[in-house]
């Protein structure tokens, strides 16, 4: 599984408007030009992240995003999976159809195991948490 442009411009969008608070109102433009985000693509994964809950679309003048969500309680896995789908590492574990060898195959426990681990360690990565670590590389 690779993330897509899609999801990392996601996480980058939310990062920024974490930054400026909870419930602020920031524009696309500011968002693109700060978190080097074509602005066009930006639009789209904006879009997406809105039908999914994790961000509003503001109209109008001084419109723009922002999210209502406590940085605390989004997590990357939030992030990636409503972007990118829910992340399986191989054909096997999401259509178990696809191979019939699921219950011999040593491999097939492989993946799942890999699977589990970076969906924890996905879910386990808050917006509270990576802002906090953002700041401290920076200083």
């Amino acid at each position: 599984m690779r993330l897509t442009r899609a999801g990392e411009y996601a996480v980058r969008c939310l990062l920024y408007i974490y930054k400026q608070g909870v419930g602020v109102v920031v524009s696309k433009r500011e968002i693109a030009a700060q978190m080097e985000i074509p602005e066009q693509f930006l639009g789209k994964v904006g879009q997406q992240l809105s039908r999914q809950g994790l961000m509003e679309v503001v109209q109008g003048a001084k419109g723009g995003y922002k999210v209502g969500i406590e940085p605390q309680e989004l997590t990357l896995l939030d992030v990636v999976e409503a972007i990118d789908g829910e992340i399986f590492l191989n054909d096997c574990l999401l259509r178990s159809e696809t191979c019939f060898r699921e219950d011999s195959c040593a491999v097939h426990l492989i993946w799942k195991k890999a699977r589990e681990r970076l969906r924890e360690t996905l879910q386990e990565a808050d917006f509270a948490t990576l802002l906090k670590e953002e700041n401290c590389l920076r200083s």
